[in-house]
């Protein structure tokens, strides 16, 4: 497990919200797209500054999104973590390509769709040694919120990976008519209700409507329910 360089935790609360430690700044992350509805783009748009300590919904029903009001309690919001907590690594798909490869963990999708434009990643990576392919191939990989997946260097047998500070993100996606999980950005730990420490990862998605399968993390139901939070 690779230790947190950041002093931002979120720990996770038994039927209860996020609990966010360490001082992190806030941002809506929105999905822009493209004239053919592609997923092409993030735009930023910062919020304002948090305290010290504070807590996210993730019932999905709060009154005052992003933050907890306490209505967990009230709705008997059923927040039982049943994902997969084996490394990143175990549990990822290997797309072989000349240079690259292509990681995918497809539990952890977020339906960001970035994986989509150009041919989609998984044809991309076959052609990784032409210069242009490779740099749009990373690009996208790198576009995915959740971490699903992930481009590898064969040559050096490490990840390919943004340099992110870490933040959190509430995603917005417009295309969809939804409001998408909390991305998790640069390192940051999560603790889990039962005191584990999940895998320390540099993009990470947790859900924030409620209706995940893969708990705490996101599986793309927020699209499905058409989820808003605001």
């Amino acid at each position: 497990m690779t230790k947190s360089d950041s002093a931002v935790r979120v720990t996770v609360t038994r039927d209860g919200p996020y609990m966010v430690t360490g001082g992190v700044k806030l941002s809506e992350q929105i999905i822009a797209t493209g004239p053919d509805g592609s997923s092409q783009a993030w735009i930023e748009k910062d919020l304002p500054e948090t305290p010290p300590k504070f807590a996210l919904c993730r019932c999905g029903q709060s009154n005052k999104k992003p933050f907890c009001d306490g209505t967990h309690a009230t709705v008997g919001f059923d927040g039982t973590e049943v994902a997969d907590r084996t490394p990143y690594r175990d549990q990822a798909k290997v797309f072989d390509g000349p240079s690259l490869a292509l990681l995918d963990a497809e539990k952890l999708c977020a339906f960001a769709r970035f994986c989509d434009p150009n041919g989609q990643v998984w044809s991309q990576v076959a052609q990784t040694d032409d210069p242009e392919v490779r740099a749009t191939f990373v690009r996208q990989v790198h576009s995915c919120p959740s971490g699903r997946l992930v481009a590898w260097d064969k040559a050096t047998g490490t990840a390919l990976e943004p340099d992110l500070e870490p933040t959190i993100g509430l995603i917005e996606d417009p295309a969809e008519a939804c409001s998408g999980p909390l991305w998790l950005r640069g390192g940051i730990a999560i603790i889990s209700a039962d005191g584990e420490a999940y895998e320390v990862r540099n993009r990470v998605t947790l859900c924030r409507c409620g209706e995940s399968k893969n708990k705490p993390f996101c599986d793309g139901t927020h699209a499905a329910i058409k989820f808003r939070a605001k």
